[in-house]
């Protein structure tokens, strides 16, 4: 989710659930502690329950990082252990890292001693060459030994030669029933469960065997889905908020971040997936991807944005 799921992302996603943990987008180590980290780090309040993804292998530098975000007031620390791409990996980044449980523990290690809020891992339920259950059951272990409570698991191997990070997450098969198991040996373990979720009826049935699921693609190109999350999946009783209403909310956002001198497209590049199945989507589309690199009145265009979701 490099790219995409950004604070203005966040910002935005925060108005249509007011319960779901946010992520950030993968960050490097290297990037926190030798570039922009209040760019990485920066947030607004409203985002939380909120948690900083990290890639990294180095103990120290993670455990710095992991201050860092504790300073800036994150909720969660996550080590990315399960992005595919060949130029993590040349960083020892990502999945690779599942052949090398022990170093994750000391990476895990390192970032409780150094801070006090949560430390929790993203994997997936194997990489080529190391897909055993058992092999997923050592590295569960060893990070769990090293105080680890929580995993997020991509219930799909890493193929880390000769596919692409796209094709690693649609030809490997899905294995629920490989995470389910991990569930059933690690009782005491919070296993969330992540990859091929796209409903929300979907969610509630892996829901009786998980303790959370995690939602990605679909989350950010269908980000209306979000907008039903706290009444069907934790028992908020307020009304879901409309489209319109949503994008609405985003317009002081989105005046305090021209008056700064930002682009508009920044933002709503972020909010095009609220244009979808109903007429006028492709207008709205349109409107905020086209239109807005040729207007100088752009939150004109945004009023015309939101009048053609009022009623969707």
């Amino acid at each position: 989710m490099m790219d995409w799921t950004d604070r203005r992302f966040r910002y935005f996603a925060r108005q249509l659930s007011q319960h779901t943990l946010l992520y950030t987008e993968m960050v490097t180590t290297g990037a926190l502690l030798h570039g922009d980290a209040s760019r990485f780090l920066g947030h607004d309040e409203c985002e939380h329950p909120l948690a900083l993804q990290l890639g990294g292998s180095v103990p120290n530098d993670l455990a710095a990082c992991a201050k860092l975000a504790e300073a800036a007031g994150y909720d969660e620390v996550n080590l990315n252990v399960g992005c595919p791409s060949d130029r993590v990996q040349n960083n020892m980044i990502g999945a690779c890292l599942m052949g090398h449980p022990s170093l994750v523990a000391d990476c895990v290690k390192a970032m409780r001693d150094a801070v006090d809020i949560e430390v929790t891992v993203k994997h997936r339920i194997g990489i080529n060459g190391r897909d055993s259950y058992a092999e997923l059951c050592d590295f569960v272990g060893q990070v769990r030994d090293a105080g680890c409570r929580s995993f997020t698991v991509h219930a799909r191997i890493a193929i880390l030669e000769g596919l692409s990070p796209k094709q690693n997450r649609e030809v490997p098969p899905l294995r629920y029933d490989i995470a389910a198991q991990l569930k059933k040996d690690f009782p005491d373990l919070e296993i969330i469960l992540n990859g091929g979720i796209k409903t929300l009826d979907e969610c509630r049935a892996h829901l009786q065997t998980f303790d959370g699921v995690m939602l990605g693609r679909e989350a950010y190109h269908n980000p209306y889905l979000l907008a039903r999350v706290d009444r069907e999946l934790f028992g908020s009783e307020a009304p879901v908020i409309s489209r319109a209403q949503a994008l609405r909310n985003m317009r002081p956002y989105i005046e305090r971040h021209l008056s700064d001198g930002g682009a508009m497209h920044h933002i709503t590049r972020h909010v095009l997936g609220l244009g979808q199945g109903f007429p006028g989507a492709r207008r709205f589309r349109q409107l905020l991807s086209v239109d807005i690199h040729k207007t100088s009145n752009p939150l004109a265009l945004l009023d015309q944005a939101v009048a053609l979701l009022e009623g969707r």
